[in-house]
Order: structure tokens, then sequence, then C-alpha cells
């Protein structure tokens, strides 16, 4: 009975301490070693972020991701998405993080994390030159604006003008320049450096101008460009905001920035 009783006790001793150790270890089991870390990113919002026409993916955007994995000793796999999905391709798996310009806003961390921010930069309007001489909401009345679509520039567009202008929605920026100089729209509104940059400054631009302010109003327009990450990988977030911190630090950010601007784009 006696050795009974003692090979029961020492089945009960064997099976809480398989127990205590999972319990004990279970932040080793749900942690993941980051060898490679897969970033999306659109491809047609220069100087952010394009595509060569060897089909290579570069831009800002691009060159910061690649020195963030550096920082971080992971390999960087750069992933081409839309931009319509890519939050869900990102809570998909397809990818890790999401590095294309996107706005750290309220409503995009109910469904993903961020880390960052890495740059921010304000909003503008452009028209053609002289076709707007005073901006207010009297003098675009009744004018068409082109925007792209599910972007933070479309929903303060939507919210402040939805009544007094017509919106035309693209699926990428470069759509968007096309039907401007054509003539199917009368404003676009983006980012101001996107514009600056990526039309303005080009042959195509020369009879067009910024008009209005500088938009910057947290509600619509964020804390500045982070880098979206799912919710469940908050080991990665520490890691890119660790890597941002290292490459500002080391100047390697000033180095990258400096390629695209010729001033600081990182902001307040």
């Amino acid at each position: 009975m006696k050795k009974l009783f003692a090979m029961v006790m020492l089945s009960l001793f064997c099976a809480s301490a398989v127990v205590l150790s999972m319990f004990f270890n279970i932040g080793n089991v749900q942690a993941k070693e980051w060898k490679e870390v897969r970033i999306g990113t659109e491809g047609a919002y220069p100087p952010f972020n394009f595509t060569t026409p060897e089909g290579e993916l570069a831009g800002f955007d691009v060159d910061i991701a690649k020195a963030l994995c550096k920082a971080m000793g992971v390999k960087c796999v750069l992933v081409k998405q839309d931009w319509d999905g890519i939050i869900p391709a990102l809570l998909a798996k397809k990818y890790d993080a999401v590095i294309a310009s996107m706005s750290i806003t309220e409503e995009r961390k109910k469904s993903v994390a961020f880390a960052g921010k890495y740059y921010q930069t304000p909003a503008k309007f452009i028209a053609k030159k002289g076709a707007i001489k005073e901006f207010s909401k009297e003098t675009v009345k009744g004018k068409t604006v082109g925007v792209q679509r599910a972007t933070i520039h479309d929903s303060y567009l939507t919210d402040s003008y939805g009544s007094d202008v017509e919106i035309k929605r693209y699926g990428t920026q470069d759509e968007a320049y096309l039907d401007l100089k054509a003539g199917r729209v009368d404003m676009l509104l983006a980012d101001s450096v996107a514009l600056d940059d990526g039309f303005l400054k080009k042959p195509e631009g020369k009879d067009y101008e910024f008009v209005g302010p500088d938009l910057t109003d947290p509600k619509w327009f964020g804390e500045g460009a982070g880098i979206a990450i799912r919710k469940d990988d908050s080991d990665l977030v520490e890691m890119f905001n660790k890597a941002i911190k290292d490459i500002r630090a080391d100047g390697t950010y000033k180095q990258i920035q400096d390629k695209y601007f010729a001033f600081d784009v990182f902001g307040q």
C-alpha cells in the first residue's frame, strides 16, 4: 500500500513539474527569432517608393527599410503590394511589416500596431497655375479633385470638402497625375513632397502649382509615417523602434534622406 501511495505521489509530482515548466516557459514558446523580415511596399509613390524600369523596388521607403533590417541584423525581403490591399495582406501574413509612407492614425491603430515615425511631411493641393488665386471653400466649390483611394488624403477630402467638390479616386498616384494633365480633374490632394518630386518638378508639371495651406491636422494626417506591424508581433515593433533610433544616431538616416530631399523630412 505504501509503495502504491509513493508511486501515485511521484506521478502527481512529475505531472505538476511538467505543467509548471510549460507555464514558466510560455514566453519562450511564443517568442520568435527574427532572421528574415518581409516588408510590403507599394512601389508607386515616388520619391518614397517606386518601381524602376528594371522592375526593382526603390525610393526613400525602400532604402530606409533596408537600413532598418541591417540595423536589426535580419535579412530584408521586399514584397510589392497595391495600396488598396496593403493592410489586409499584412494581416494575412503575406509580409511582416509595411514600410510604404503609411501615416499613423487612430483608425489604423484599430487593426495594426505601429513602429515609427520615420518621417512626417504635410499634405497639399495642386492645381493649374493661376486657376485658384485665393484658396477657400468658395473658390474650390464645384471643382473636381483627384486623390489616391483609401489614403489619409481621401479621408480628409471626403470629410472636409465632400459636399463642395466632386471627388475622383485613383488606385495609384500616377493615375491621378495623368488625369490632372488630361484635364479630367481640376486639382489633386496628396503628400506635398510626393506631389513636388513626383509631378511638379517634372516637365509635365511645369504648368501646375501648390495651392492652399499645409495640411497637418492629426485627426486626418496622423503622427507621421510609421511602420505597420501585426499586433501579435510586439517584439518586432520594439526591434524596429530601436533600429530607427540607431540609424538616426549613426548618420545612416541623414545619408538616405539627403539622397532624396534637400530638407529634414523627419519633422518635430
